[in-house]
C-alpha cells in the first residue's frame, strides 16, 4: 500500500491579509494501475469556508490532503485541518479589537469636541457676565442696576458649576487617554494579525490575547461614572496596560541568540531606562498634575468671587470693591481656564503618565527574559535587542555604546544620557 500527501492552502481575499491572498498550487500525480474502485471516503470536500468575520475578515483553513492506495487498488481520500479552535477563537479577539479600536477613536473625537465647546461656552458666559458686571458699575443709581447685577451674578453661578464639572472629567485628558488606547489597540490587533499569519496558533496565543485585550480595558475605561480613571491622584504612577509577567529564577545556559554580554547588555539598559527615562517622565508628571491642580481650584474660586462680587454690587456692604471683584474676577477666571484647558495640561500630564508608562513596560520586558530560566523559551536575543534599539530611537551600535557607557560608569549615568532618544 502506497500513502501520498499533497498539501494546499485555501484562503479567501481579504484587505487586511494581503499575503494570504495567493493560492498554492497542488502537485498532482499520475500512476499507471487497474481502474480503481472508489470507496465512500472520496467525497470530502478540499476547500472549506468559515463564515466571514467582521470587517471581511475571513477564516483561513489550512488543510492536509491525504490519498491512500490499497493493495486491491481501492484509493481511499481524506482531508484533515491543520488548524485549531485557537485560530477561529483568535479571529473572534481580532474582531473585538477592531470593534475597540473604533469604539476609542470616536469617543476619543467626542471628547475632543466637549473640550473645545465647553472653554468656548464657559469663557463665553465668564466674559459676558464680566461685561454685564461693569455696565452695572457705571450705572449705579438707575434703576436698571438690580437687573443687571441678577443677570451677571447668574451667569457667574453658571459659569462656576459648568467649570467644576470640566475641571472634574478633564476632558482634554479624556482624549489623551483615547488617543493611547486607539494606538494600543492598533498595536493588539497587528501582532494577532502577525500570529494568524505566521498560522500554528496555540491556547497559549489565544490567553494571552485575551490578558492584553482585558488589560487595555482596564487600563484605558471607556465609561466616566464609577470607573474613570482618577484625574488629580495623590502620587503619580506609570501607566499599565499590559497584564502582569512571569518571572522565573534566571538560567545560565546560553542559546537563542543569547550569550553573557547581550545579557549584561540588556542589564545596563535596563538600569538607563530605571534611573533616568522613567524617572524623568514621573518628576514632569509630577509638575504638570500640581500645575493641573492649582488651576483647577483657582477657575472655580474666582467666578465664584466674580458672582459674590456682581451681587453686592451698588450696596453698602461692597460698593466699589464688589463692582472691581465682579469686573476683575471674571476676566482673570477666562484667562485661568484657557490656560488649563486650551493649553491641555491634563493632556500633558497623562502623556508623561503614558511616557513612564512605556519605560516601564520595557524594564518589564527584558527582565522577564532575562529571568527566564529556559533560555530556549526567551524572546530571541538579536529580535530582542533589535526591538529595544528601535523603541528607543537608536541603532544596534548606539544601542550597544549606551550599554558599555553604563557599565564603565558603574552606572552613574551623565545627566545628559538618556536611553531614549525619541522622547
Amino acid at each position: 500500500m502506497a500513502t501520498f500527501r499533497l498539501s494546499g492552502v485555501f484562503c479567501s481575499s481579504s484587505p487586511y491579509f494581503p499575503r494570504l491572498t495567493q493560492k498554492r498550487s497542488i502537485v498532482q500525480a499520475t500512476l499507471n494501475m487497474p481502474k480503481p474502485r472508489m470507496s465512500n471516503n472520496n467525497n470530502v470536500s478540499h476547500s472549506k469556508n468559515y463564515p466571514a468575520a467582521a470587517n471581511g475578515l475571513v477564516l483561513e483553513r489550512r488543510l492536509i490532503s491525504t490519498t491512500t492506495v490499497d493493495d486491491d487498488g481501492t484509493i481511499t481520500s481524506s482531508s484533515s485541518a491543520v488548524d485549531s479552535m485557537a485560530m477561529e477563537k483568535l479571529y473572534e479577539i481580532l474582531e473585538a479589537v477592531s470593534d475597540r479600536v473604533e469604539m476609542h477613536k470616536n469617543i476619543g473625537e467626542q471628547r475632543d469636541n466637549w473640550n473645545s465647546l465647553l472653554l468656548t461656552s464657559i469663557n463665553s458666559i465668564t466674559l459676558t457676565a464680566a461685561t454685564i458686571s461693569a455696565i452695572a458699575a457705571t450705572n449705579f443709581g438707575t434703576s436698571d442696576v438690580g437687573s443687571l447685577k441678577i443677570c451677571s451674578t447668574l451667569l457667574y453661578l453658571a459659569a462656576t458649576g459648568m467649570l467644576i464639572i470640566m475641571n472634574k472629567i478633564q476632558p482634554s485628558q479624556l482624549v489623551e487617554e483615547q488617543r493611547n488606547a486607539t494606538r494600543l489597540f492598533k498595536n493588539l490587533q497587528n501582532q494577532i494579525q502577525k500570529i494568524i499569519t505566521i498560522g500554528n496558533p496555540t491556547n497559549l496565543d489565544v490567553e494571552e490575547a485575551m490578558e492584553k485585550v482585558l488589560a487595555l480595558d482596564r487600563a484605558y475605561p471607556l465609561p466616566l461614572l464609577g470607573v474613570m480613571l482618577e484625574k488629580f491622584p495623590s502620587k503619580v504612577e506609570p501607566a499599565v496596560w499590559w497584564p502582569p509577567q512571569q518571572k522565573r529564577p534566571q538560567g545560565k545556559k546560553y542559546s537563542n541568540g543569547w550569550n553573557s554580554k547581550l545579557e549584561k547588555e540588556m542589564k545596563e539598559i535596563v538600569e538607563v531606562i530605571r534611573k533616568r527615562d522613567k524617572t524623568e517622565y514621573l518628576n514632569l508628571g509630577e509638575k504638570a498634575l500640581k500645575l493641573n491642580k492649582l488651576l483647577a481650584k483657582s477657575g472655580p474660586f474666582l467666578t465664584g468671587l466674580a458672582a459674590v462680587g456682581s451681587a453686592f454690587m451698588g450696596s453698602d456692604h461692597g460698593g466699589y470693591w464688589a463692582a472691581i471683584l465682579g469686573v476683575v474676577g471674571g476676566g482673570l477666571a477666562s484667562v485661568v481656564n484657557a490656560f488649563e484647558h486650551g493649553g491641555q495640561v491634563g493632556m500633558v500630564f497623562e502623556m508623561y503618565r503614558n511616557n513612564a508608562g512605556l519605560f516601564k513596560l520595557m524594564e518589564e520586558s527584558i527582565e522577564s527574559n532575562l529571568m527566564e530560566e529556559e533560555v530556549g523559551r526567551r524572546e530571541n536575543g538579536e529580535l530582542l535587542e533589535m526591538k529595544v534599539a528601535l523603541q528607543l530611537g537608536r541603532s544596534l551600535s548606539e544601542l550597544r555604546d549606551l550599554a558599555s557607557s553604563s557599565s564603565s560608569k558603574q552606572g552613574n549615568v551623565s545627566k545628559e544620557e538618556f536611553a531614549s532618544k525619541l522622547f
